[in-house]
């Protein structure tokens, strides 16, 4: 009879009368503890002075010969931040750019929702919608804003036109995924107990597809942020896309380098604030 090493290693590791450490009276291990918020905060305190230390070798080697990555050192920006800040535009963009999104962001939802939970329900429906949906959502949501322009004119209906159709197409497939996934048989058994249709998509429906309903909105939240700050390149006057571009024709490198860290701290909080809102709660 053949004898394979998990035959051997209780009795090597845990002789009788004796309690190995990491393993309880079952012989099975006992799980490791994850490490302590003092220990991920240092080692993400170490990344990000790295990350700082590179830039900085990077902008004083190169900015040696040119003067345009002399100005993107991190020591420029907090100086450039205060100029920003001081003239009271970079919190008008914030504001302006923040309601582009959640304008876009909610035109997506109110779209992809009730269209994604009709393809999901309706198997001729989700037939008839796979190639066209596919093809559409591989489209780059910026390729449309000629169109957006033209038909909407310059301001900031295109730019939520194009972040509405960045952004549905994550909604939209999400949902048709879970509730064309929920277990029939839950249906069935609301069906058995004299639930009508509107019953079983309160009971059963809804609280079945809304966690993954939740993490679709999060991730078009991500879709949209990304598209947001292009967007705002094309033909308006006001956003944090449109103060990159003004801060380069003005030769204010260090300004557009505010702008952009700024774009990104604040897509992080919204990414962290989505995660929070956007979770589902446990009851």
């Amino acid at each position: 009879m053949s004898i394979v090493p998990t035959d051997v290693e209780p009795a090597e590791q845990n002789p009788a009368g004796s309690d190995a450490p990491g393993r309880g009276a079952s012989g099975a291990a006992a799980p490791t503890p994850g490490p302590g918020r003092r220990t991920v905060l240092l080692w993400a305190v170490i990344g990000a002075a790295a990350t700082v230390l590179a830039w900085w070798a990077f902008t004083a080697v190169g900015g040696a010969g040119s003067p345009m990555l002399s100005a993107l050192s991190p020591w420029r920006v907090p100086s450039a931040l205060g100029s920003l800040l001081s003239t009271g535009v970079l919190l008008q963009d914030l504001v302006t750019s923040t309601l582009r999104l959640l304008s876009g962001l909610l035109i997506a939802a109110l779209l992809g929702i009730p269209a994604g939970a009709l393809i999901g329900l309706h198997r001729p429906t989700r037939w008839a919608t796979a190639v066209p949906v596919q093809f559409l959502r591989m489209i780059s949501p910026l390729s449309w804003a000629p169109v957006a322009v033209a038909l909407l004119g310059v301001g900031s209906a295109p730019v939520v036109f194009l972040v509405a159709a960045a952004s549905v197409w994550p909604i939209l497939v999400g949902t048709a995924s879970a509730v064309a996934s929920i277990d029939q048989r839950y249906v069935a058994v609301a069906h058995t107990l004299g639930a009508g249709r509107r019953e079983v998509l309160r009971t059963v429906v809804v609280p079945s597809v809304r966690p993954a309903v939740l993490q679709s909105v999060r991730l078009a939240l991500g879709i949209a942020w990304v598209v947001l700050v292009p967007a705002e390149m094309l033909g308006v006057t006001s956003g944090l896309g449109y103060e990159i571009l003004n801060a380069r024709d003005r030769l204010a490198y260090d300004e557009m380098l505010a702008v952009i860290l700024v774009i990104g701290l604040l897509g992080a909080a919204i990414d962290l604030l989505a995660r929070v809102v956007l979770s589902p709660r446990r009851r």
